[in-house]
Parts: C-alpha cells; sequence; structure tokens
C-alpha cells in the first residue's frame, strides 16, 4: 500500500492536496482581501476577496508594489515601507487606515500584515488581510455623535436647571434690595448724597434684573410673547442699530432667500439674539473690522445640522464672519454659561447662552460651526409659521391710563422667602395698604378660607410643594371675584387657567406694584 493511501486511511490529507485544497479556500473568501507579498511589497498572489475590494483584476496588480493601495499623503511619508519593517522585526503589525481602490475612491481599511518564514528562519515575504471595515467605522461615528450630542443635551439642561434656580435666587434677592431702596428713597427725601448712593445702588439692581433675564434666557424660563414675524423687516427695522454697533470699520452685507416664510418668535428678544451675534462676530475681529454677513433661507427638517429636531419647515437665520474663528474645544463650551474669550469686564458669557435659549424655547434650534484662521457661522433655527404653534393672541392694552385704586385695600401677600415678604410688606403698607403676610402656599389657602376680608391676592409663583398657581386655584374656588397678583420671574406659568390674572415680573420696584394693583383692581370688580 502506497504512502498517500496510508495517509488517506488515516484521515491525513497528502501535502500537496492540503496546499491546493488552501488555495482554494483562500481564492474563494470574498469578504477579505488576501494575499501575499514579496519581501520587497510586491504582490505575488490575490484572492477573489482582494478583487473585490480593491477593483483588480489579478493580471492587472501581481508584481506591482502594495504601495499603491496607499494614499498619497502615506506613500509621501513612507507608509508602506514602514509597515513592512516593522512586521519583518515583530512579526505583525496590524493597523486602520484610509486605502485607494483601483477607480481612486478610498475606504477604511483593517490591515494585518504577518511575516512568513522558511525553516530556516529566512525571509520569505508577508501575508496580508484587508478588510473593508467603512460602514462598521460610520456606524460607529454615528453612535459617538449620538452620543455626544446626548451628553449634551444633558449637560445643557442641567446646567439651565441650576442656573434656572439661581437666577430665582438672585431675583429674590434683587426684590429685598428694590424694596428697601424705594423705602429708604421715601424716608431720606432730602438728603441728596444718600439719594445719589440710592440712585446708584437702584441702577445696580437694573443690571442685575438684566443679568437675572439672560440667565433665564438660557435656561428657557424668560416670558415670551411669540408671534408671527417677518425676518425681513425685522431685520432691515434694526439696520440703524446694527450699524451703530458694528461701526465704520465694518461691511454689512444681507443675503435672504427670494420668499422667507414668517417664524414665530418673540420678536423684541429675537432682536436682542441677533444683536448679539452681531456684536459676538465684530469683537471676533478685534480693530481690523472685516465683512459681516446675515443670512436667512428656507430649510426641512430632519436635517444632517440639527439631529432630533422636530420634522417640519425651518427658517434658518444665520451670522457670519470670517474672523479668527475658534477651535473645537472652544466651539464647545461657547454656549455655556458664563464661558467667555473676551477680556475681563468685556462681557458677562450669557450671550450665545441667551441665543442657544431663545432658539430652544422656541422649538428651534442653536447652532454653531467655526474653523481657525475661516471663521464662525452662527444659524438660528426657527419654526415657520405654518408647522409652528399657533400665535397667541395677546390680550389687547387699554389706550387710557389706569388709576391706583382710592384708599387702603386690604392684601393678602405669598412669598415664600422670608426676607422679600418682608420688604413686600414694609413696601406695601407705606403704600397705604393693611398687609397680611404669609411665607407659605398652605398659609395662604387657610386664610383664603378663612373669614378675614380682602380685596387682593399678591402671591409669588415659584414655592415649594404648593405654587403660586395653587393658592390661584384656591381663590377663585372660596373668592371667586378676588384680584389677583402673581408675582415671578419664570415665565413657565399656567396662566390659562386664571383668565384676567394680572402677572408680575420679579425684581418690581414700587411703581411696577402700584400699576399691577390698579391693573389687577380694574379688571376685577371688588368683593
Amino acid at each position: 500500500m502506497g504512502e498517500s493511501q496510508l495517509m488517506s486511511r488515516a484521515g491525513i490529507t497528502p501535502l500537496g492536496q492540503s496546499d491546493t485544497q488552501f488555495r482554494l479556500l483562500v481564492e474563494g473568501v470574498a469578504d477579505y482581501a488576501i494575499y501575499m507579498l514579496s519581501p520587497e511589497g510586491l504582490v505575488a498572489s490575490w484572492n477573489s476577496g482582494a478583487q473585490r475590494i480593491k477593483g483588480y483584476a489579478p493580471a492587472e496588480i501581481i508584481g506591482l508594489h502594495y504601495r499603491q493601495f496607499y494614499t498619497a499623503a502615506d506613500q509621501a511619508t513612507g507608509e508602506p515601507e514602514r509597515n513592512l519593517h516593522r512586521a519583518s522585526a515583530d512579526g505583525r503589525v496590524e493597523a486602520e487606515g484610509w486605502r485607494v481602490r483601483k477607480d481612486g475612491t478610498q475606504f477604511w481599511a483593517h490591515v494585518v500584515i504577518d511575516r512568513i518564514l522558511d525553516d530556516h528562519g529566512q525571509l520569505l515575504g508577508f501575508a496580508k488581510v484587508t478588510r473593508d471595515v467603512t460602514e462598521q467605522r460610520l456606524a460607529a461615528q454615528q453612535l459617538e455623535e449620538a452620543r455626544e450630542a446626548l451628553f449634551q443635551s444633558q449637560k445643557m439642561e442641567a446646567i439651565g436647571q441650576l442656573t434656572g434656580g439661581m437666577a430665582h435666587d438672585f431675583n429674590n434677592l434683587l426684590m429685598a434690595i428694590q424694596s428697601s431702596l424705594d423705602l429708604l428713597g421715601r424716608h431720606i427725601p432730602g438728603d441728596e448724597r444718600v439719594q445719589h448712593l440710592i440712585g446708584v445702588a437702584q441702577a445696580g439692581v437694573i443690571r442685575g434684573k438684566n443679568l437675572s433675564q439672560r440667565m433665564l434666557a438660557f435656561a428657557r424660563k424668560q416670558e415670551l410673547r411669540p408671534q408671527p414675524v417677518d425676518l425681513v423687516d425685522l431685520v432691515y427695522g434694526m439696520s440703524e442699530l446694527i450699524d451703530g454697533a458694528l461701526g465704520v470699520r465694518f461691511q454689512l452685507a444681507t443675503r435672504f432667500a427670494f420668499h422667507l416664510d414668517r417664524v414665530v418668535v418673540d420678536p423684541h428678544q429675537l432682536e436682542l439674539a441677533l444683536l448679539n451675534l452681531v456684536v459676538n462676530a465684530r469683537d471676533a475681529y478685534g480693530d481690523e473690522g472685516g465683512r459681516i454677513s446675515i443670512e436667512a433661507d428656507v430649510v426641512d427638517a430632519p436635517h444632517a445640522d440639527v439631529p432630533g429636531l422636530a420634522h417640519g419647515r425651518y427658517v434658518r437665520l444665520a451670522v457670519i464672519d470670517h474672523g479668527p474663528g475658534m477651535d473645537e474645544r472652544t466651539l464647545a463650551r461657547a454656549a455655556d454659561p458664563f464661558f467667555t474669550t473676551k477680556g475681563v469686564g468685556k462681557g458677562t458669557g450669557l450671550g450665545l447662552s441667551m441665543v442657544h435659549g431663545l432658539a430652544a424655547q422656541s422649538r428651534g434650534r442653536l447652532v454653531l460651526r467655526s474653523q481657525p484662521a475661516v471663521g464662525t457661522r452662527a444659524d438660528i433655527w426657527l419654526p415657520t409659521l405654518a408647522h409652528g404653534q399657533p400665535a397667541p393672541h395677546l390680550p389687547l392694552i387699554a389706550a387710557a391710563p389706569i388709576t391706583a385704586p382710592a384708599g387702603a385695600l386690604r392684601i393678602l401677600a405669598v412669598d415664600d422667602d422670608i426676607l422679600v415678604l418682608s420688604t413686600l410688606k414694609a413696601l406695601l403698607e407705606d403704600m397705604g395698604h393693611v398687609v397680611t403676610a404669609a411665607s407659605s402656599a398652605e398659609r395662604a389657602i387657610e386664610l383664603l378660607r378663612g373669614d378675614d376680608r380682602y380685596d387682593l391676592l399678591l402671591t409669588d409663583y415659584a414655592m415649594p410643594r404648593l405654587t403660586g398657581a395653587d393658592v390661584s386655584r384656591a381663590a377663585r374656588l372660596s373668592r371667586p371675584g378676588l384680584p389677583i397678583v402673581l408675582a415671578s420671574g419664570y415665565a413657565e406659568r399656567p396662566m390659562d387657567d386664571f383668565p384676567g390674572i394680572q402677572r408680575l415680573g420679579k425684581p418690581f420696584d414700587r411703581e411696577n406694584l402700584a400699576q399691577a394693583i390698579a391693573q389687577a383692581i380694574a379688571s376685577t370688580p371688588l368683593v
């Protein structure tokens, strides 16, 4: 019996047949490019997977150097030769990178190069396996982008909640200061020096109020009055203001689509947002001056620039500069509150935060794109009237002035902040009213259900457990005709349940308080 017959009976394939079967197996693999290289890097074999992935037929590539699979940049740096040297020295090289097909297109490859030695340890060549992982890389990138977008969303939401809470507490402090200053101003009328100091302090309160409003804007808790807005009219209507902010060193260019749908937004807040973006573009140029563009077009969502934005039609309002731009690290933090690249005292770091909050609260998005030495583009995406929420019907404001009620009123004042409540009580009493103070919503509701008479309810909105809305509901049930003033710095107040209720933004001064009381009394008959 011959050797081949003995090997067959023992289940061992003869060497020649084994080589043939292995070669056929390798040639039949279509998902991997598997081929041999000579010690110099010349292609010595070629399987069907290599032909499918790289596009070359065996006759076109065998005998040529494998460096032509690399990009021109990698060839210039000697990457192909370096990989062979590493494989020869270490036995194996594994890497990923861009590779080039026969038609010039590129794909992302996972590459393994193994050293092949003979029985005496001499280098015979290399076995090379290449896999096209372009789709896997794209999927991984998309997953990472989705994770980053989720992280950014959660971060901004968390910062927004923190900022909103800070603004609420800050408003309460300003409220106490404002009320105390109003009282001091009336009780020390003759001292000009003291009056000057009080005026300076009141100016500080106003600046603090503006800062608080920007914080609330970022937190999406500012009070908005959305209505249909023609962006072209809005931009041209504030052209003088923009020109004044830019000065003679800057050239302003505008470009709008031929037909722009109206958007649903608070026009005054949008003017502030646009002015913020223009001033940021101006400051980016420094003293040199330059060109700033305001553009607008109509775009449909979903869109690659704004993943997660609700389906519909949007107007994209853009402010573009060609200044120094921002690197990725700065761009990632640009809309964070209190982050600024300007010098000390030259910015609060709340400008872009306010724009971000306005866009989000208007059911749109702020998108920032920037490159160093190229410039920055800020896009505000706003829903059009056709796809946005219906514009609310704003109440008509009476043309005739509302006069203050005659005589003292019995007022139930409610606020959970003792500091605010005590100064508010003192201010109301100084205005001639009789005040009952309640430091919680529960206590206020208990008093409303009692027998004491009240001419007006003045309650804070944001309180623990029960809010000013709960107090107002209790007042409507127990005292249907009682005038109500609801005070808060927040926009999220369920006012639709209470027609005729008077709103009062915090912090307020004596004049604001008197006007709110007068309007509440005028719109509701006394009980």
